[in-house]
């Protein structure tokens, strides 16, 4: 990819999109970033190191057709979804994407799905990204499919919920079956690469991970980091996402994945980056 190409970001002011423009913005690449309003804190960053700022709106495709002239690349990711109008939406949102990115000759999709969209989970908001799939799939797009597993982000909700002194982690989980997980912050490193070596990516479709504690060494972990006393208690697994999980549950191949990324982040090295010890 020439140096002066541009990448369109959807999703820019959250995790994975975020994480993917400071990427690519590291590389000297050249972002556009898409924003619904340019004004705000999130967006305001992106422009500081260097972002340029599209307004847009997914359900718009004249917004993404604007955004989309004269861009090489471009970034899919939507918001996520767990009731039936918000999963339609995405998936609407998802394929004004993929036929934007058809209609205006973009030279490579890089999409961030789920890992297992592909094997038949029967999880609402794992379905959705299929349907996207099979439509960039049938499309015939120049891409590559990121399937990401469960964020490690999505721990930090515990960082600060403490119970008289302890913080008590209440999760549908079997405390000893290893999860799959992955830091946001490596999506964007994925994504980054992906654009970046087309020839290694373009047509692939990528689980992604980088860590696979169980949930009894996710408090361990939380705890020897924090210092505060961590324990897990088990809930019934009732929702279907946490009986995948307990039955299958993702299946990234780690060990190649830190041979291509050998600073992909552990769970313990990503709460350090962003907790700490409690009285720090």
């Amino acid at each position: 990819m020439a140096a002066d190409s541009i990448i369109l970001v959807t999703g820019a002011t959250g995790n994975q999109g975020g994480a993917t423009a400071r990427h690519l913005l590291a590389r000297g690449q050249r972002v556009r970033a898409l924003v619904r309003d340019p004004d705000t804190p999130a967006a305001l960053r992106l422009k500081a190191r260097g972002a340029e700022l599209a307004r847009g709106d997914l359900n718009d495709p004249d917004s993404l057709r604007r955004a989309m002239t004269g861009v090489h690349g471009v970034f899919s990711v939507q918001a996520l979804a767990y009731e039936p109008e918000t999963l339609a939406t995405e998936i609407r949102q998802g394929k004004n994407v993929a036929d934007t990115a058809q209609e205006t000759g973009v030279a490579h999709l890089v999409y961030s799905s789920v890992g297992g969209a592909e094997r038949d989970t029967g999880i609402d908001h794992f379905e959705s990204k299929a349907a996207i799939e099979r439509h960039i799939q049938a499309l015939g797009l120049p891409a590559t499919v990121l399937r990401p597993v469960f964020f490690m982000n999505n721990l930090l909700h515990y960082a600060d919920a403490t119970e008289n002194r302890e913080r008590v982690m209440r999760l549908p989980v079997d405390p000893d079956r290893p999860l799959q997980m992955i830091a946001a912050d490596d999506i964007g490193h994925f994504a980054a690469e992906a654009f970046d070596h087309p020839a290694d990516y373009l047509g692939r479709e990528l689980e992604i991970a980088g860590d696979a504690p169980s949930f009894s060494q996710v408090a361990e972990i939380y705890q020897r980091v924090t210092g505060v006393p961590t324990r897990l208690e088990p809930e019934p697994i009732t929702e279907r996402m946490f009986q995948w999980f307990a039955e299958s549950g993702y299946q990234a191949d780690i060990p190649t994945l830190r041979r291509l990324h050998p600073n992909m982040l552990t769970l313990e090295a990503f709460l350090r980056r962003h907790t700490g010890p409690a009285d720090a």
